[in-house]
């Protein structure tokens, strides 16, 4: 975390961001994939950034130090370490990483020299190129100490490493192809990574439907400041929670046309807020929670939508109160149960809350609420009955 991000400045590359987080968290998450356990930093010094990432680190459980250079560095590492050296500016996806450096055999990873060089990485010899990353037996890095003080620490330790007879191993092309392997030198390359980084998690869903189409796109368009002004998912989904607060107001008064759209605007940020929030936890190497914040919305969101299917449905005078409520909790129940048991476009679009929104909120607008709730409760019926169900893993 030595070299600036743009000249003249002093933030690091290091914190440039790339899908809300900065490349130092990026790779913090690919050493929890690692099963590292501690975090050295080469660093000029603490810093607000820095005190951050500490803290991140810490409560990942990893032991966090900073080195000020490659003889403070050395005294960090003892000999039965062994120290996986991640380039500055380095973003790569774990998953890729993760195969070519499991176990404990040390290896220097390099690519071929004529994509490497115009990538940014340091030539090794007159084929190959470094790829920013290695494994290396710790008692290596007690050569540093020979070494000025400010030398490049990563380019030294590949030498000492090649040198000393550590095996290169060469990324596959697949692996280092796209944005999963990039060397970030600043702003300008930050920006276009993030961006062909979110339109290859998103742009390609296999569950195809207009409101998840709008929603993709929204975050395609937007995501990049959102997650950059910081808590991108939780400014959507407090969105949802006003959008849904009024859809009951509306219903309440007997606006249901407008209560239905709004449940329409909830449906689409419950569906942008989980794109954002799984680039989130990706970023940051987290794992998904047993239920996701997206989840318990949609399911909010499904209330509002039984609530507002009574409130558009007149309660006849002898008529009980089971057979009132029956048509929308029915169509309102097979809804979640579809996806659970049945798979394809037609299903993805038979579930999908905001094409449900507009088309209730035309029927709502000629009073035909009812007799469509029926006809929509017996059609998923029938997708549920004709589609293949879905495979278990």
């Amino acid at each position: 975390m030595m070299e600036p991000a743009v000249a003249g400045q002093s933030l690091p590359r290091a914190f440039l961001r790339v899908g809300g987080a900065t490349l130092a968290q990026h790779q913090l998450g690919l050493a929890l994939a690692l099963d590292c356990q501690r975090v050295i930093c080469l660093a000029k010094g603490p810093s607000a950034e820095m005190i951050a990432l500490q803290h991140m680190a810490e409560n990942a459980g990893l032991q966090f130090h900073i080195a000020t250079g490659a003889r403070p560095l050395a005294g960090l590492v003892t000999a039965n370490d062994e120290l996986v050296v991640i380039g500055e500016g380095l973003f790569v996806e774990p998953a890729g990483v993760v195969p070519l450096l499991e176990g404990r055999a040390p290896a220097v990873l390099v690519q071929p020299v004529e994509g490497g060089l115009a990538a940014g990485f340091e030539r090794i010899d007159i084929n190959r190129a470094s790829a920013g990353l290695m494994r290396i037996p710790g008692h290596l890095v007690e050569n540093l100490q020979e070494l000025p003080g400010d030398c490049d620490v990563h380019s030294a330790l590949t030498r000492i490493a090649l040198q000393a007879g550590v095996p290169m191993r060469e990324v596959p092309v697949a692996v280092r192809s796209g944005v999963d392997w990039r060397l970030i030198r600043d702003e300008a390359e930050a920006h276009a990574v993030e961006l062909e980084w979110l339109r290859g998690r998103f742009a390609d869903g296999d569950s195809v439907s207009p409101g998840r189409a709008v929603a993709r796109y929204g975050v395609l368009t937007f995501g990049s400041s959102l997650l950059h002004a910081g808590n991108a998912s939780n400014m959507l989904s407090l969105g949802v929670l006003v959008a849904v607060a009024l859809a009951g107001g509306l219903a309440w008064f007997g606006f249901v046309t407008i209560a239905f759209l709004s449940l329409v605007a909830a449906a689409l940020l419950v569906e942008a807020s989980r794109l954002l929030r799984s680039v989130e936890r990706q970023a940051l190497g987290q794992l998904p929670p047993a239920i996701p914040r997206a989840d318990v919305l949609r399911w909010l969101v499904d209330t509002l939508f039984g609530l507002s299917l009574l409130a558009a449905i007149p309660r006849l005078g002898g008529e009980s109160l089971i057979s009132w409520m029956f048509p929308p909790a029915m169509l309102m129940m097979l809804l979640a149960l579809i996806p659970r048991f049945v798979t394809g476009k037609v299903a993805s679009l038979a579930t999908d809350r905001a094409t449900l929104g507009l088309v209730l909120a035309f029927a709502a607008g000629f009073g035909q609420v009812e007799p469509l709730v029926e006809v929509l409760a017996i059609t998923l019926v029938v997708v549920g009955m004709a589609l293949p169900l879905r495979r278990k893993d």
